[in-house]
């Protein structure tokens, strides 16, 4: 099973970036699916996640401006991240919940 992440790169405040996550021997649709992230001297945080069912929850930092979404013909997750701030910068990584499937990371930097 691998789960490739992409979609992070530098990004002024105020912009977006859409996050991806394409698994290659797994279904997704199957599974709880959770983006996560780490800021350099933090720990890592579960930022949002989207049930096998559909259902979504993101903490509250981000509410309002980040969205999960799955798409089952690509067997790929998203994260669309709006209104992009300086504290949203740290590696992105996605994870299949209650499995040991991480996603390699990408970088998000939000800087002017």
């Amino acid at each position: 099973v691998q789960l490739q992440a992409s979609g992070g790169g530098l990004v002024q405040p105020g912009g977006s970036l859409r996050l991806s996550c394409a698994a290659s021997g797994r279904i997704l649709r199957f599974d709880n699916m959770g983006w996560y992230r780490q800021a350099p001297g933090k720990q890592r945080e579960l930022v949002a996640k989207i049930t096998s069912f559909g259902s979504t929850n993101y903490v509250d930092s981000v509410k309002g401006r980040f969205t999960v979404s799955g798409d089952n013909a690509k067997n790929t997750v998203y994260l669309q991240m709006n209104s992009l701030k300086p504290e949203d910068t740290a590696v992105y990584y996605c994870h299949t919940e209650g499995t040991v499937f991480w996603g390699q990371g990408t970088q998000v930097t939000v800087s002017s």
